[in-house]
């Protein structure tokens, strides 16, 4: 087991010939298109990345990666810190063709032009997967109105039938 610095881009083949493992971080204000979708939470990305070939002989990268973000409250407007964690394994295909040989429990990524991958960017897409579609504190820590009911209509008086009317024409 080796520990590498951090490479924006790697070859997956040759790091899992090697049974690489890479740990370490990268900055967040790098991840121009997650900073986009959220406020700048902490300074740091952790990263911790192995590179195996299965019994398959595919070609495997599997890891983790967290950060800290603030979000905005959809229902307050406030800012919170949302922790960011992926799980990930990923199997290398060149093209399509080669794509569709890989067993699904396998996320493909395809190799550039030179046989490497962009491990930052890729770690930035798996970030912006799992962003809340609707961000929200709890609502206990929430400092919109505590009065308000989420997701329950209120009582109404029993309303007369439409079709009463009707009844009078039988």
């Amino acid at each position: 087991m080796q520990n590498l610095k951090l490479p924006i881009t790697i070859s997956p083949s040759r790091s899992a010939q090697r049974r690489l493992v890479c740990e370490g971080e990268y900055k967040l204000s790098d991840m121009t298109r997650l900073l986009a979708e959220c406020e700048s939470g902490s300074e740091d990305v952790k990263v911790s990345v192995k590179f195996n070939v299965d019994e398959r002989g595919l070609t495997v990268m599997s890891g983790t990666a967290s950060t800290l973000v603030a979000l905005t409250c959809q229902r307050c407007n406030e800012n919170f810190d949302h922790a960011l964690k992926v799980d990930f394994t990923f199997s290398p295909a060149k093209d399509e063709e080669a794509a569709e040989k890989i067993p699904s429990y396998y996320d493909v990524i395809e190799l550039d032009e030179n046989g490497e991958v962009n491990l930052r960017e890729l770690i930035e897409e798996e970030f912006m997967l799992i962003i809340p579609l609707i961000p929200r504190h709890n609502i206990q820590d929430c400092a919109a109105d505590a009065d308000s009911v989420w997701g329950e209509l209120p009582e109404e008086l029993e309303k007369p039938n439409p079709f009463d009317v009707l009844k009078q024409f039988k």
